[in-house]
Parts: structure tokens; sequence; C-alpha cells
């Protein structure tokens, strides 16, 4: 059993599929560090110095009157949209960058199928006496 388990752990598939998910993982940091500490507080700047993770709408009184989303969650139900706006900011992000990396690859990978060439005159020739053979038979 510890045999057939090796095999299928050590399996191509099984290996890119761990390498792919441990990659996405960092590359997922990455990216939230990107939107977090780069591109928010530009967006941020641009409106106004705002800082979208403190944009919240509290659903019951003490979470309304509570400075900070992290303040207002203890205090309450609260609708934190600011965290929402950076979540799909970074999804688009992402998405973004897979698409750039995809099409690269496809570019990469694809190779211009050109047509065969024409066969020589002499095998055209060839396969008409040929049909022309089949056809008196």
């Amino acid at each position: 059993m510890l045999e057939e388990f090796k095999k299928f752990a050590m399996r191509g598939n099984v290996v890119d599929l761990a390498i792919g998910v441990i990659i996405g993982a960092a590359f997922g940091k990455i990216v939230s560090s990107l939107v977090d500490d780069i591109i928010m507080p530009i967006i941020g700047r641009i409106f106004g110095g705002l800082d979208f993770t403190n944009y919240f709408v509290g659903l019951t009184s003490a979470s309304s009157q509570a400075t900070t989303y992290d303040a207002a969650k203890k205090a309450g139900a609260t609708l934190g949209y600011g965290t929402f706006i950076t979540v799909t900011v970074n999804f688009l992000i992402i998405a973004w960058v897979l698409f750039l990396v995809v099409r690269g690859i496809n570019r990469m990978s694809k190779k211009q199928e050109e047509a065969p060439p024409p066969p020589p005159a002499q095998e055209v020739l060839l396969t008409e006496i040929r049909d022309l053979l089949k056809a008196r038979s």
C-alpha cells in the first residue's frame, strides 16, 4: 500500500499541481502586497487620501460609532465595502496577470501550421492513373 501511495504521490500531475498551488500562494502574497501597499495608497491619494480598508457601514449603533473597520467588526454587524473594493482590485490584477501569462504561453506554444506542400506532379499523375484503373475494374 505504501508503494502504491508513493506511485500516486509522485506522478507528474500530482507534483505539478502541488508546485502550482505553492507558486500560486506565493504569487497571491505578491499581488496582495502590490494592491495593499502600492496601488490602493495611490488610489486613496487620488481620491483625497482615503484608506479603503476603513470604509464600512455599521449595522448596529455600536458598530456605527466605531472609527476603524476592525473596531466596528468587534462591536457588531458591519458591512466592510472598503475591504470588498480592495479584494476586487486584487482579483482584477490577478486575473489580468494570469490572462497575460496564458496569452504569452499560447503565443509561444502556437506553432504556425503551414499548409503541406503540394504533392509532386508525378505523384498526382500516378494517383489519377490509379483512380482510372479502379474505375475500369
